[in-house]
């Protein structure tokens, strides 16, 4: 089954560009704008007059740094996340340690039940 593709049209340094993405178009232009503001910063941050092709590019390594930078600190919060779950896991009773999903399906099940309302 094949999801329906959005035609967008955007408008990046003056060109304007039909986008099809599966994203919806209020995504996609906020992408669009995002890469004009991006390439227009690089054209207009010296004196040095860029040419088109080579502010895209420098758009490009400039965004592309911004997400290796994004997918660090994930990984790091990811780490952080698991490790202090870790933490937590020591707290809990040796019969709730298991896997945090298992936990949480486990503990869901004891505060559901009414005995664990009435205890």
């Amino acid at each position: 089954m094949t999801s329906k593709k959005n035609v967008v049209r955007v408008t990046i340094v003056g060109e304007e560009h039909l986008i099809r993405s599966d994203a919806p178009p209020e995504h996609t232009r906020a992408v669009a704008e995002y890469v004009d503001r991006t390439i227009r910063a690089i054209t207009n941050s010296g004196s040095v007059v860029v040419e088109p092709h080579r502010a895209a590019i420098l758009a490009a390594m400039k965004i592309t740094d911004e997400l290796f930078g994004v997918r660090a600190a994930s990984e790091q919060l990811d780490d952080a996340i698991e490790s202090l779950s870790g933490e937590v896991r020591r707290w809990l009773p040796p019969a709730k340690r298991g896997s945090s999903a298992a936990a949480a399906t486990e503990g869901d099940r004891v505060s559901d039940s009414p005995e664990a309302a009435a205890s």
